[in-house]
């Protein structure tokens, strides 16, 4: 028992910085990416710009983030949703503290931020960009970013989950894409549609390549970066006279798509790879003006009254 006190008033003698080394630490320990730890080290460095990194751990409060929230209101000039995301980096780093004794106990609140409806591509959007290049005459590169585009919409996948994909993870036979490396860093596995299965048999007739090449790759044939998709996708979508040029935006337009076809919220957290189910409810949020689509049709105030009037009638 005195071994365990002498242990924990050491802890407690902690800097900041020396805490925060523990943390990443621990963090590789848990095999987080290498996204994730730069994110920490990134929002750390700001958190520092407040607070003296030699300064005890144990003098940590919820007054401390109250203050790390107005400098970055009121300094960085950053808007609520960036706010938050600084404070889901530092609330991992105080936690870890907590649990380890390094500082008392406090709970740590996210301010509210007003979640504007997420954009989409419209129909007639997709209209243009879907419609296929002739195949004799377009650029390879053209051809490629629209299968590229068509995949995204057919999966819903993040733009790097995408570009890890490779020719063997795609099960013709099957109907299946196996996605190895995910956000989550689990292996997911998610239908190939009949249509998207075409359009891939196709593009890899063009392509060529082994089953351990990437699907998407560069033009050296390795794998590509997000940044060179983002200017093909940035250049193509232009062309079509489409000014939207976010890859992401292919997987809200996926996730509103599914849900108004009347696709459960269940398979949709599943295909999106979402650990939360709360965080596939949100795309709900995104629809605007598409929940008024055929709302008279299914609101069933409308229903009865038409039937009332029908009754009326007779």
């Amino acid at each position: 028992m005195k071994r365990q006190v002498i242990t924990m008033q050491k802890s407690t003698n902690l800097s900041i910085d020396e805490a925060f080394s523990n943390f990443i630490k621990k963090s590789k320990i848990r095999n987080l990416s290498d996204k994730t730890l730069n994110t920490y080290h990134n929002h750390y460095k700001v958190f520092s710009e407040l607070i003296d990194n030699t300064t005890p751990i144990a003098d940590v409060t919820s007054d401390t983030l109250d203050d790390f929230i107005v400098y970055l209101r009121e300094q960085r000039k950053v808007n609520d949703v960036t706010v938050n995301t600084y404070l889901r980096t530092l609330r991992a780093f105080l936690y870890y503290c907590m649990d380890c004794g390094y500082l008392k106990a406090f709970k740590i609140k996210m301010p509210k931020v007003e979640k504007k409806i997420k954009e989409t591509y419209t129909n007639d959007e997709l209209e243009r960009l879907l419609e296929k290049p002739d195949v004799d005459s377009c650029g390879f590169a053209e051809f490629k970013t629209w299968v590229f585009e068509n995949y995204l919409l057919g999966t819903g996948n993040r733009v790097s989950t995408a570009l890890n994909v490779r020719i063997r993870d795609v099960d013709f036979t099957g109907g299946t894409i196996t996605l190895c490396k995910t956000k989550s860093r689990k292996q997911q596995i998610i239908p190939l549609s009949a249509t998207l299965s075409d359009i891939l048999s196709e593009y890899l007739a063009y392509r060529g390549g082994d089953g351990e090449d990437y699907l998407f790759c560069n033009n050296y044939g390795e794998q590509a970066s997000v940044r060179t998709y983002q200017d093909l996708v940035r250049k193509y979508n232009r062309v079509r006279n489409v000014n939207k040029t976010s890859i992401h935006l292919f997987r809200h337009t996926f996730a509103k798509n599914w849900i108004l076809a009347g696709g459960d919220v269940f398979r949709l957290q599943k295909i999106l790879g979402h650990s939360d189910l709360t965080v596939t409810r949100e795309y709900v949020n995104m629809f605007g003006q598409d929940l008024q689509m055929d709302f008279e049709k299914f609101n069933p105030l409308d229903k009865i009254s038409k039937s009332n009037k029908t009754i009326i009638r007779m």
